[in-house]
């Protein structure tokens, strides 16, 4: 630690006093507890250049002494059979693969990343005191990127779990792993953000850091300064294939969960709700009657999906699942993912203004649902014109509301747009289904509700759409015009 001494003659700091407050405040370089002043005494200077000298960084080597010896290098080898022109004829070819990982107990088990040991025909882990083993994988799940290996050893020394809800951005962290194939090599830095969605095909929420992460770290420990690990480091943004201060590591609590339906069943097993959902957007919130923005909110079912059989519907705003809040898409998603299938549910929903509570039970998200896509024969009737919302539209006919397979009395095809309603996303083929949770039968009706509207107000339109053979229902807010 740096230690200096500071010798200040109070006639100076009384002449310097402001400005040596102005280079504080604007630098920020100092994190105290003393309000800022300029009528206050000479002890606040005194105080935040006292509080400046105690500032020291965290001592790492403890962190790398308590989790280093639980930390393993991973590598494998992947046979690679090539036609070439030789005169030994097929050349078989070796490529080798490096990563991390770490023992989660005492009997062998050791978490990694899937990626690193994908397509992987041997695996070998290396121990801290530089013994080798033959791996066998367990198991691991692609989607969210962890996999389960397991040695033959015992008395193995386990890494402490951490609680990731616990962190918050700018706290310190560290990283054990082997970069490059350097193997025990220790990284610090902070916690950049958290709850990063980096894929729509997975719920991880991601915790971001700036710790230095190279090809080689995948599948190591992220470690907070109490020695637990809270992550899997599992990616990075890069533009050259090296670190470029941005990294992501899987919560380890996420993980834990992954790697125990691993180890009791050989698959990662999600849990599911069957909904497809959307933003609550300050233009939406009003037209369900919500004061500021909250939850998500529900734009399709799945027919016979845990969601239908909990009494969801198209257009409730789910705000809470087991006490906890939802507030996007990504916390819902991860939420019902975590729980796994077969779990009893309870859902804060809001509906026409009222907040309900139903009950569920989640379903499994290996099950596919059945792709039943609707269709409207389109024909060439007379246009009725919206012009508050700029568009034009014809009323369905029965036979088109049976095509659709949709238990609604009516709706609106969209035929015409204008500039602002395509910029707004309304498109022409697009059905009106209704305005927030009130379902539209006509254009007499639609006319009517938008002109008890103000100039400039945005109304919710539920709307149908298929696109590449697949229906989807969303709310779009739509300015009301002139």
């Amino acid at each position: 630690m740096l230690k200096f001494s500071v010798n200040i003659n109070f006639y100076l700091v009384s002449k310097m006093k402001k400005l040596l407050l102005m280079l504080i405040i604007a630098t920020g370089a100092f994190d105290t507890a003393y309000a800022v002043n300029t009528n206050s005494s000479d002890s606040t200077v005194t105080g935040v250049i006292d509080n400046a000298q105690s500032m020291t960084l965290p001592d790492f080597s403890a962190i790398y002494d308590k989790v280093g010896k639980s930390v393993v290098n991973v590598s494998i080898l992947q046979n690679v059979s090539q036609s070439k022109y030789s005169r030994y004829g097929v050349v078989e070819q070796k490529q080798r693969g490096l990563g991390s990982g770490f023992i989660i107990s005492r009997d062998g088990y050791i978490l990694t990343n899937a990626h690193v040991i994908d397509k992987a025909d041997s695996v070998t882990v290396r121990l801290n005191d530089k013994r080798e083993f033959v791996a066998k994988i367990i198991g691991s799940d692609a989607i969210t990127d962890v996999a389960v290996l397991k040695v033959n050893a015992n008395n193995l020394t386990p890494v402490r779990i951490g609680n990731p809800d616990r962190m918050k951005a700018g706290n310190w962290v560290a990283a054990i792993g082997s970069p490059f194939g350097l193997e025990n090599t220790i990284t610090h830095g902070i916690v950049s953000a958290l709850s990063r969605n980096l894929s729509d095909e997975n719920a991880v929420p991601f915790i971001q850091t700036d710790v230095p992460i190279n090809p080689g770290n995948s599948g190591g420990p992220l470690i907070n300064l109490r020695g637990e690990v809270i992550g899997i480091n599992s990616q990075i943004y890069s533009r050259s294939g090296g670190y470029m201060g941005i990294s992501f590591a899987i919560p380890i609590d996420y993980a834990m969960r992954v790697a125990e339906q691993i180890k009791q069943t050989g698959r990662a097993v999600r849990g599911k709700l069957g909904v497809t959902i959307q933003p609550v957007t300050a233009d939406i919130a009003p037209s369900f009657g919500l004061g500021s923005p909250r939850g998500v909110l529900i734009n399709g079912i799945e027919e016979n999906s845990p969601a239908s059989k909990a009494g969801l519907l198209v257009g409730d705003i789910i705000l809470a699942i087991n006490g906890q809040k939802i507030t996007d898409g990504l916390s819902l998603s991860g939420l019902i993912s975590n729980l796994g299938p077969n779990q009893t549910i309870r859902l804060e929903v809001w509906r026409n203004n009222y907040a309900i509570e139903l009950t569920g039970i989640t379903g499994s998200a290996t099950k596919l649902a059945a792709n039943n896509t609707p269709k409207i024969t389109t024909a060439a009737p007379n246009v009725g014109m919206i012009p508050r919302l700029g568009i034009g539209a014809v009323a369905l006919s029965s036979s088109q509301i049976r095509q659709l397979g949709l238990r609604i009395n009516g709706g609106l095809v969209i035929r015409k747009t204008s500039d602002v309603a395509e910029y707004y996303g309304l498109r022409v083929g697009d059905v009106i289904l209704g305005v927030g949770n009130t379902p539209i039968t006509s254009l007499e009706q639609l006319n009517q509700l938008v002109a008890n509207a103000r100039q400039g107000q945005s109304i919710a339109l539920k709307v149908l759409r298929i696109n590449n053979n697949v229906a989807i229902t969303m709310f779009i807010a739509v300015p009301i015009l002139n």
